[in-house]
């Protein structure tokens, strides 16, 4: 089975399991290096590198997932090997979180202008507290009894233009790139072909990216075809980025998707990791 997994989600952000229950399955399942990626925080790696101490072969990175604005779209950049103790960084992923409360507070604002019964406490419930996302306004609507699915919520209240949604402030992608190495890490394209863009858009996202100092692009994930994986690799050469890769898992938030398989086929070859850490520490380290 695949032992590295550079992209996952806890109870931190929008996934289900908390960041030690992550780190357990991972140990379970045979992993030897697992990211946590968590949106926009860092606040579940202490966690997940203290429940780590009972795996010793299991490496944890520190990371995260930063949503930023290219093109009047919402792009995300996992930055890894993220330095905890940089204190102009930790402030500034602050900000963003003061940002996002501010964000769904005016949603549920919206959502009560709607007639619908919602406090923000009933939100922080379902969140457990930690950063808040769509995926939870989501669970909340539906177990109100406003929609049928997560799906629904998104489709009929919280989707992008629907009544209930809230732009949300997010940093430019030069700006999200900088600040992930502020914070020592490796800025890393997720996802790449999650954004609608065609050919040509791809190739000038990588290009712009790797002039503001991306280092990697995602070409192994859990949606990505084999032609898909193909472009992304062919990306990565012409641009001067290198391979990453990652499940995104989410526990049960993305059904069917595992750690370290994806959907069953996902792969993420050592060597991906290996060069990573050569980018990082300039040279080879095990």
């Amino acid at each position: 089975m695949n032992k590295t997994d550079l992209h996952t989600h806890s109870t931190v952000s929008d996934g289900t399991l908390t960041p030690t229950e992550l780190i357990k399955k991972a140990a379970e399942i045979g992993l030897e290096t697992i990211a946590l990626t968590d949106h926009d925080t860092i606040e579940g790696i202490g966690e997940a590198l203290e429940a780590a101490k009972a795996f010793p072969n299991l490496e944890v990175i520190a990371g995260t997932e930063l949503s930023s604005l290219y093109k009047d779209r919402e792009i995300h950049i996992v930055g890894l090997f993220l330095d905890l103790t940089n204190k102009e960084f930790v402030s500034a992923l602050e900000d963003l979180k003061e940002k996002r409360i501010k964000r769904n507070k005016k949603m549920i604002n919206k959502l009560r202008g709607l007639g619908l019964d919602l406090s923000y406490d009933e939100l922080l419930s379902v969140s457990g507290g930690k950063v808040v996302t769509r995926a939870h306004f989501a669970r909340l609507l539906q177990e109100k009894g406003y929609a049928e699915s997560k799906n629904e919520a998104f489709l009929k209240y919280i989707g992008a233009g629907k009544p209930g949604y809230v732009k949300r402030e997010v940093l430019t992608a030069e700006k999200a790139i900088a600040l992930i190495k502020t914070g020592g890490g490796l800025p890393i394209i997720a996802h790449p072909f999650a954004y609608g863009f065609n050919i040509d858009e791809l190739e000038q996202m990588a290009a712009d990216f790797s002039f503001w100092g991306a280092v990697g692009m995602e070409c192994y994930y859990s949606t990505h075809t084999e032609e898909e994986t193909l472009l992304a690799l062919s990306l990565c050469r012409t641009y001067d980025l290198l391979p990453s890769g990652g499940s995104d898992f989410h526990g049960e938030n993305k059904p069917g998707l595992e750690l370290g398989t994806g959907y069953g086929g996902l792969e993420v070859p050592r060597q991906i990791l290996d060069d990573l850490k050569v980018k990082k520490y300039g040279k080879k380290i095990s």
